[in-house]
């Protein structure tokens, strides 16, 4: 495993980097870390927030698909978008049990919630990327400033959903058996 991520960074800093949140690489990444996540202990509602972001990531992709085969109809990006979050439940299909809660004033499933959360934190931060990118004469504040914006909206709500749970467990819970 560190052979590999030698290997990685190795290339990594041997390559020009160029910046692009919705990259084919960034995408693989997103979805491989998703899995090394759960496998390490990860909570399920900061998983499903990256989830989320890497499903919206799928959907940019297929709207660009959609544009290289001149496919147009009314509503198409957001129907697409929507749609690739809605696939969340294929998934975990096999790992995961829907169990809904009382977050705030929503009655979901924690994983579900993080996840509509994280596509939503995603599809935000783009677009006040490209909000800020316009205020600056349409050049970036620093270089992957495309990318940081979306990461770093990304790691401040899964830290808040690390240190503020969305379903806290009572002494009760614990020993229902």
């Amino acid at each position: 495993m560190t052979v590999v991520l030698s290997l990685l960074l190795l290339l990594a800093v041997a390559f020009p980097a160029y910046a692009n949140p919705a990259c084919a690489v960034c995408t693989v990444a997103v979805g491989a870390s998703l899995e090394i996540a759960r496998s390490l202990g990860v909570d399920d509602s900061v998983v499903g927030v990256w989830a989320g972001a890497f499903l919206v990531l799928i959907g940019f992709w297929t709207i660009k698909w959609f544009d290289k085969k001149g496919w147009n109809f009314k509503g198409r990006d957001w129907t697409i978008i929507i749609i690739s979050v809605a696939m969340i439940g294929f998934m975990y299909i096999s790992e995961l049990q829907y169990h809904s809660e009382v977050i705030g004033i929503f009655y979901l499933d924690p994983f579900l919630f993080s996840t509509i959360v994280g596509a939503l934190v995603f599809i935000w931060s783009s677009e006040f990327y490209q909000w800020m990118k316009a205020r600056n004469g349409g050049h970036a504040h620093f270089p992957f400033e495309k990318v940081a914006v979306p990461v770093v909206a990304l790691l401040l709500v899964s830290a808040y959903f690390y240190y503020y749970p969305l379903c806290q467990e009572t002494g009760a819970d614990l020993y229902n058996f």
